[in-house]
């Protein structure tokens, strides 16, 4: 390479390669046995020079390099480093590849379930953990130089997000920040606010991506590249990029063959023709197995493969169907190192669990080469799947999207077998953000020299969307930030009422709002200049035309208020008349397809509508049955009758009479018409109109014919105008209201935070509670609710196993919520402390009603959920593993995920709860250790 340089190039060269070892970046570049990328160089030199940085890459581009480098110049300037990430599992995975660089004695880890080493120079946490030392004021922070928030993205989240701001605007200035992100469309606005929080911060964004990406569809036997081969591969590159002609040519004649009702063939269904078209059709294409897939990756050397499925019980079946397929991806040798491997991992789990945790048949999948990866997995179980997969050793996994979120398992190919997945509410398409995210795990840098994405054929497929999709950077950051009660009892004991509103004024999300509100502030002002022109236009010599504009708009209004209020009036008098009805009055239907004679069969009042309960079935108001002279029977509605009706006459409706029968109908309407139909109805006189009478309409005709402007030749060319000039100012207010509504919207959350707080006996202006300093030690979605628990000594009294059941409803949230199954609790005093805390709830959900704190807004308490309470209670009173999973009805992994979290408010318990005549603190370290067993024990990594 340097031979193809010249002198002068090589001299220079060498000039920079002799700065550069002046620098901490030189002796670290050499750690590494490639070499670094520009990005990566960028971000590392702006660091050296006293900057923070914010880098957005693609998944799989090497973003980290830029955190180790901090972690290099901490450790080299006698400085400490805090590496941050989202979720635990990417902590403990962080945690090992810095020990392995700078060894155990420098490298600590603190997630909620471990503590290792925590005084070391370089500590891996989770964000939550950084934000409540932020709050307790921890000796740790001391001498701490750099943090880096890898996966910083993570503050779109809308349950978790406002973490990540928390620590970003109270993090000493004299630190650091390292933010790591994804590929983001609105990288440069996330740097400016970072810029304005932080300082000095540079932005270094990078849409290479280090491995090319191919995309693909699979569709029966066949594999197409979904775009043409002389693009640039899905790289997200700056070419214009073409669909493949021959799998649109392929979409549009499969979704063109569509059903045609003449598959109906005598004594054959439609579903039994659906399925005979299907047998016809799997000849030409179609969506292959999960086995198909394996097998044919296998076939093209593109294991091994991560199979995005969006559910977890999917995942499991795609395991099984590729050990019933038969399926094989690992010879002798890999199958005896698997079992080495899997076997010395799960030494501690006790032989009488495995068989509960389904054990046997993950290790049959595993030795196959085969495995499932998802959040309701034993975390063990997990992390002996991402190893095996690191040492190829497993070749395809099934896997959630939670396996996108950071997690250290690139591949040579990612498959996604649909673009749809259940976001909590409804199926939705994923979006471009997702995809990108999904398939940045193709293609393993230093390993592979292409990735590929895989999307599975499925009916309906539009190849256009999915390329649109595929070549689309559209990720914007979002902030999720709002205000909490912990938030605001913790600033405001720290930096006091006005500091704390002008601190979350600094906020992304108030950063975003104002930004947006740029846009309509120049909308205003466009109108501002368009009503100008609007206002010339409708100038008259003769006097004020706005004026007069106004008296017009004034008597259109009252006359339109009194056309609605008689409106009313109308249809109130004639809905009374109809509650009057009895069966076998004779009246006239005034109106609709039914006028005319009509015998009452029932009045269609709802019961109780005599005592005056509307019932939800009267909305519309009564509904008569009736039969007509022309023999029909129909249930007539309001809107049949404008005006009242009363009963022409009345006749007996036989007891023997039949609505369904023709001749029992044919009898009585005979019979009507021969009773009451030489009766005319009375006509009603037109009633005079109420405007005649109104004082105010005749006060403001007076006016308006008085007006100069009344006698102007132009005077209706002037009022066109002045009815633009009434829209444009009508819609300008619209826009001020909605700058009004976005400006300082997170201080007037808090405002309303504080209100209650101070309502409470929480806050008392500037000053702390006592009360409201055991709120700022408990962190959670339901502090306040914890908070106030602890004040009423809902919890006194309870032992550890019922005191666990309680905690459990602080933090469990069923993944679907089932109203109509009551969850079943334990008796005596754990079930009366449960029901005081949804009393206590509900007290405080009136509360925040009335002070307009919503929990749409992601602000508020949410309902407990006492779904995990029974589990956790069998659990903690030293029940075994298999009757507790088969009472809860969930898997493994859940119940280990949640079990942590019961241990993590229990501790927050014991350390909030009063130490004097009080058996709260010390029962909740008990429910601890009862808790803390087991699987649950065994499950924590550290």
């Amino acid at each position: 390479m340097t031979e193809d340089l010249s002198p002068a190039e090589r001299y220079a060269a060498a000039r920079t390669r002799a700065a550069e070892q002046a620098t901490q970046l030189g002796p670290f570049r050499e750690m590494y046995e490639f070499g670094l990328d520009p990005f990566q160089i960028e971000a590392c030199q702006a660091l050296e020079a006293g900057k923070g940085v914010l880098v957005a890459a693609p998944t799989g581009s090497g973003k980290t390099i830029v955190g180790e480098f901090a972690v290099h110049l901490a450790l080299a300037e006698g400085r400490k480093c805090f590496y941050t990430t989202p979720i635990k599992a990417l902590s403990n995975q962080k945690y090992a590849d810095l020990v392995k660089r700078y060894g155990a004695d420098k490298v600590g880890l603190l997630t909620g379930d471990n503590s290792v080493n925590s005084d070391a120079p370089v500590v891996v946490m989770t964000t939550e953990v950084l934000r409540n030392m932020l709050y307790a004021g921890s000796q740790s922070l001391r001498g701490l130089g750099y943090v880096v928030m890898d996966e910083v993205h993570y503050l779109s989240d809308r349950f978790r997000g406002a973490v990540w701001e928390e620590v970003i605007i109270h993090l000493p200035d004299s630190v650091t920040l390292v933010s790591l992100s994804a590929t983001v469309s609105n990288a440069e606005e996330f740097g400016d606010w970072l810029d304005t929080v932080r300082g000095d911060t540079e932005v270094i964004v990078s849409e290479h991506r280090p491995v090319p990406l191919w995309q693909h569809v699979m569709a029966g036997r066949r594999m197409y590249d979904l775009f043409e081969e002389e693009s640039d591969h899905g790289g997200r590159g700056a070419g214009r990029r073409e669909t493949n002609p021959d799998l649109v040519r392929m979409a549009r004649m499969e979704n063109q063959r569509t059903y045609n009702p003449r598959d109906r063939r005598r004594g054959k269904s439609v579903r039994e023709a659906d399925r005979e078209r299907e047998r016809r059709s799997r000849s030409r294409v179609w969506t292959p197995s999960r086995p198909e897939v394996i097998a044919r990756l296998e076939a093209e050397d593109l294991l091994p493969a991560i199979t995005f499925i969006f559910s977890r019980a999917a995942c499991e079946a795609a395991v099984q169907q590729c050990l019933f397929a038969g399926l094989r991806l690992n010879g002798d040798d890999a199958r005896q190192r698997v079992r080495e491997i899997v076997e010395e991992r799960t030494a501690s789990i006790p032989r009488e669990d495995l068989h509960v945790l389904g054990y046997y048949e993950w290790l049959e999948g595993l030795e196959r080469g085969v495995a499932a990866h998802h959040a309701g997995m034993l975390p063990t179980f997990k992390e002996v799947v991402e190893e095996l997969f690191l040492r190829g050793l497993v070749k395809a996994v099934f896997a959630t999207e939670t396996l996108a979120l950071g997690i250290n398992m690139p591949a040579r190919s990612v498959v996604l077998e649909k673009l749809v997945k259940w976001n909590g509410e409804q199926h939705a398409d994923i979006t471009p953000g997702e995809y990108t995210q999904l398939t940045g795990r193709a293609g393993r840098r230093g390993i592979d020299v292409e990735g590929h994405a895989v999307v599975l054929w499925q009916r309906g497929m539009d190849p256009g969307a999915l390329a649109g999709l595929a070549g689309t950077r559209t990720y914007p950051l979002r902030s999720s930030f709002r205000p909490s009660y912990n938030m605001a009892v913790n600033l405001v004991q720290q930096f006091g009422r006005h500091r704390s509103r002008e601190l979350l004024e600094t906020s992304f999300a108030q950063f975003q709002a104002d930004k947006s509100v740029v846009g309509i502030s120049r909308q205003v002002q466009k109108n501002e200049e368009g009503l100008d022109g609007y206002r010339e236009g409708m100038t008259c010599h003769l006097g004020d035309f706005e004026e007069y504009a106004r008296l017009r708009r004034d008597l259109k209004d009252r006359e339109n208020d009194l056309a609605k209020q008689g409106a009313v009036q109308r249809r109130a008098a004639a809905a009374s008349s109809l509650e009057k009805l009895k069966p076998g009055d004779v009246i006239h239907v005034p109106t609709g397809k039914f006028a005319g004679l009509a015998l009452v069969l029932d009045p269609g009042v709802p019961a109780g509508r005599a005592n005056g309960h509307r019932g939800l079935e009267y909305q519309e108001g009564p509904r008569p049955l009736v039969l007509t002279a022309e023999r029909q029977v129909k249930r007539l509605a309001s809107m049949d009758f404008p005006v009242p009706v009363e009963p022409l006459e009345r006749m007996r409706v036989p007891k023997s009479f039949n609505a369904r029968s023709p001749q029992s109908r044919r009898d009585l309407a005979s019979a009507l018409r021969a009773k009451a139909g030489h009766i005319e109805p009375e006509r009603r006189r037109k009633k005079r109109a109420e405007a005649a009478d109104d004082r105010e309409i005749a006060r403001l005709r007076t006016e308006l014919r008085a007006h100069p402007c009344h006698g102007c030749d132009e005077r209706e060319d002037h009022a066109r105008w002045a009815e633009r000039y009434h829209r444009l100012q009508r819609d300008t207010r619209q826009l001020e209201r909605r700058i009004e509504g976005r400006t300082n919207t997170i201080a007037r959350t808090f405002d309303r935070i504080v209100a209650l707080l101070t309502e409470l006996d929480y806050l008392r202006g500037n000053e702390v509670t006592q009360h409201g300093k055991r709120l700022a030690r408990l962190y959670g979605e339901l502090d306040l609710l914890a908070s106030e628990c602890l004040r009423d000594g809902v919890w006194e009294g309870l032992g550890p196993a019922e005191l666990a059941a309680c905690a459990s409803a602080l933090v469990y949230e069923a993944r679907q919520a089932d109203d109509a199954v009551t969850p079943k609790v334990p008796s005596g005093n754990a079930k009366a402390a449960l029901g005081d805390m949804v009393r206590i709830w509900g007290r405080l959900d009136a509360l925040e009603e009335d002070l307009k704190i919503s929990q749409t807004e992601g602000v508020g308490q949410r309902e407990p959920d006492l779904g995990f309470a029974w589990p956790v209670y069998m659990w903690a009173s030293g029940k075994g593993l298999d009757e507790v999973l088969r009472e809860a009805e969930m898997p493994a992994g859940d119940f280990v995920r949640w079990c942590k979290q019961v241990i993590d408010v229990l501790g927050q318990i014991a350390a909030a709860a009063p130490r004097e005549d009080s058996t709260v603190a010390k029962n909740a370290r008990k429910a601890v250790d009862a808790v803390l067993r087991g699987v649950v024990a065994y499950s924590s990594v550290g």
